[in-house]
């Protein structure tokens, strides 16, 4: 496949995407001195890359500008394959825009059902591929890391705490988690995404979650991105 391609045989279908990636970015000082004729022309040229990919991938746009000092925007795509990603970045960064952008960070995970659940199910859970897309206001996102203990605990005690886990995570209905699995694929365990409107009832969930047993066991839980969904021109006006 050349550069800039996507096969044709690549779709949209939600039930077969397999893969996540987070990418967030940086504009440099420099975009802000730009005149505004300019900034419109490359804009647009951002987004009809973006449009053009979003035949083949489920793209998401986040706007961290006042949230964050560190990033700007963060762009989550989800395909079924890791060539749908590389593709789509080698075509957003050798445009204008893309050569006044910084990649800060970035998380590549794959999604699955996760083992705890067992027998359990509720409508949208976790690693269903049935569930209703979500259109939350906010996504607040984080790579994961559990201590080695953890794994050497015989799996019926890490099933125990881990419905403890959940049981706390029910009482707060409005706010939903997507798990990235990311082992041996890149440095951290796991992608956390929880989605929600507020986030004052995102931060009781994860301060009731400190009490959990599981959370004893927890090495690595930053850095935590609060990111605010908007559409892909309104992410790029926002970094002036």
């Amino acid at each position: 496949m050349m550069q800039g391609e996507v096969s044709d045989h690549e779709s949209k279908d939600i039930q077969e995407v397999s893969f996540l990636k987070y990418t967030f970015f940086k504009a440099a000082r420099e975009w802000r001195s730009i005149v505004d004729d300019a900034k419109n022309t490359m804009i647009n040229e951002f987004i009809q890359v973006l449009d053009k990919y979003s035949a083949f991938a489920n793209l998401s746009y986040f706007s961290l500008v006042g949230l964050r000092g560190d990033v700007d925007f963060l762009i989550l795509a989800q395909a079924k394959d890791v060539d749908t990603f590389q593709l789509l970045m080698h075509d957003l960064l050798k445009i204008g825009l893309g050569q006044y952008l910084d990649i800060k960070y970035s998380y590549l995970a794959l999604t699955r059902k996760s083992k705890y659940l067992g027998s359990h199910r509720h409508p949208n859970q976790d690693g269903d591929v049935n569930r209703t897309k979500n259109d939350s206001k906010f996504i607040f996102v984080y790579p994961f890391v559990k201590k080695r203990e953890w794994y050497s605990l015989p799996f019926v005690e890490r099933q125990k705490m881990m419905a403890e886990h959940f049981a706390i995570g029910h009482r707060y209905p409005k706010i939903t988690i997507n798990t990235g699995y990311s082992f041996g694929i890149d440095d951290q365990e796991f992608v956390l995404a929880f989605e929600g409107d507020d986030p004052a009832e995102f931060l009781a969930l994860v301060e009731e979650l400190r009490s959990s047993r599981a959370s004893a066991y927890t090495q690595l839980e930053t850095p935590i991105f609060t990111c605010r969904r908007v559409s892909a021109r309104r992410m790029l006006e926002l970094i002036g």
